[in-house]
Parts: structure tokens; sequence; C-alpha cells
């Protein structure tokens, strides 16, 4: 099989599957009994994409939808800064790792709907309090794998330019970073993914606007379509976030690709 047969073939998986998932969606909800399965409770998919059209592309998308662009960009852009920030000292330093280790440890594995309250009384019910909260669990991710990325750098390059008088800055810009920069995207994929859940549970709890608020909204007015075109524009969002940032990675690691790729196995 040649390689545009298999991605040719890829593609056509990737979107046969969610096609044929919502094509099942409206033949079951269209063959169904309205006794067993209520309309309004489990609307057709052609209802749901009218509602879709209605709220998102035209009527809520200023006030809803970019609110919420606007605190998951912000959020992750802090996450990603401290995230490295913070991560390259503390891989540095075997010291540092092992005296900062359980720490990190302890908040990363804190439930998010336990630290929201912490956060609405300590900034209060503001965009400040979506913001931390996102950056806040964003954060480990990339710190965890900007630790590891650096950890995983032979010493030798270092010692080397060290010996050679390159100063601290130096070494950090020129041998550190673009060695842990690949294991650093990695971290920053999985921040992006981690933004959009974080941003939708802080709008649910403690939000007048934006997409969790609208979630939140549908659900206690007992409003299926509207709450389910809501779930779809999450998960839409999900998506075409991470393609953007799948874009962007292949552009900042052809040089960290092609070096694999030339790399005997």
């Amino acid at each position: 099989m040649s390689r545009r047969t298999y991605r040719t073939l890829k593609i056509a998986a990737e979107i046969a599957v969610p096609v044929l998932i919502l094509v099942g969606w409206q033949l079951a909800t269209a063959l169904k009994d309205s006794d067993t399965t209520p309309a309004d409770r489990w609307p057709r998919l052609s209802t749901i994409l009218h509602l879709f059209q209605k709220m998102w592309l035209f009527d809520q998308f200023d006030s809803q939808v970019v609110p919420s662009l606007e605190r998951i960009a912000l959020g992750f852009a802090i996450a990603v800064v401290l995230g490295v920030a913070i991560g390259i000292p503390l891989g540095l330093s075997r010291w540092a790792h092992r005296g900062s280790m359980p720490i990190i440890e302890f908040f990363r594995n804190i439930p998010p709907p336990a630290m929201l309250p912490i956060f609405v009384i300590l900034l209060g019910i503001r965009n400040t309090e979506k913001v931390g909260f996102i950056a806040f669990f964003c954060l480990f991710p990339v710190l965890l794998n900007t630790i590891d990325g650096v950890r995983g750098i032979d010493p030798t390059m270092i010692d080397t330019a060290r010996s050679y008088g390159v100063p601290r800055r130096a070494r950090i810009r020129q041998i550190v970073l673009p060695a842990a920069f690949p294991q650093i995207v990695a971290g920053m994929r999985n921040s992006i993914s981690l933004a959009v859940i974080m941003v939708v549970l802080a709008e649910y709890f403690s939000s007048t606007e934006g997409v969790g608020h609208v979630l939140l909204d549908s659900k206690n007015t007992f409003q299926m379509g509207p709450m389910w075109a809501t779930i779809l524009l999450i998960g839409l969002l999900g998506y075409l976030l991470n393609v953007l940032f799948l874009l962007l990675e292949r552009r900042a690691l052809a040089w960290h690709r092609g070096w694999r790729a030339a790399t005997p196995q």
C-alpha cells in the first residue's frame, strides 16, 4: 500500500466514523416511539443542527463563545509561560526537583471541582477567577513535561558548554530549550484540551456568560435542544483547537521530525 493511499484511507476513516454516528443518531431518534424516547429529551440530529446554527453561528457567538475563547487563550498562555519558566530550573537542579515534586503531585491530583470554591473565595466570581482556574490546572502538563524534557538532556552537552564558558542564559536558550522543546510541546497539547474542560467547568458553576453558563441554563430550564447544541459546540471547539495546535506543532517541530526520520532506527 502506498503512502498516499494509506493517508487517504486514514482521512476517510476519520470522516466516516463520526458521520456514521450522526446518521445513526438521526435514524434512532426518528424511528423510536415517542413514548419510549421523548422528543424533548432526545431531539433529532436535524433539530440539534438547526439550533446549533441559530444559537452559535449568529445569535450568541459574540456574547457567549468569544468570552470562553478569550479565557481559554489567556489561561493557556499563562500556564505555558509559568510551566516553562518553573520547569527549566526544576529540571536542571536535582535538589529542587526532589523538593518540589511532592507539592506538584499533591496539587496535580486534586480534582478540579474541589479547587473551584477556593478560586471563587480568593478571586471572586470574576474573569480573573476563571482565567486563574484554567491556568492552574493547565500548568501541570506543561510543567511536568518541561521537567522531564530538561532532565532527559545528555549532561555531557551542558557540561561541555559550561567548560567552554558559555553563559547560563545562553546554555538555556541554545541547548536546554531546543532539546526539551518537543516534550514541552507535547505538554502544551494536553493543556489545550484541558483548557476547554476547565473553562466549561468554571463557567458552569460561577459565571453569567460563556459556553458553560449556557449549558447550565439549558439544563436548569429543561431545554434539551439547546443543551445538546451546546454540547456539540464544546466538542467542536475542542476538536478544532486540537487540529489548529497540530498544524502549529507540525511547523514548529519540522526540524525535530526531520531529524528523527533521518536517524537510523
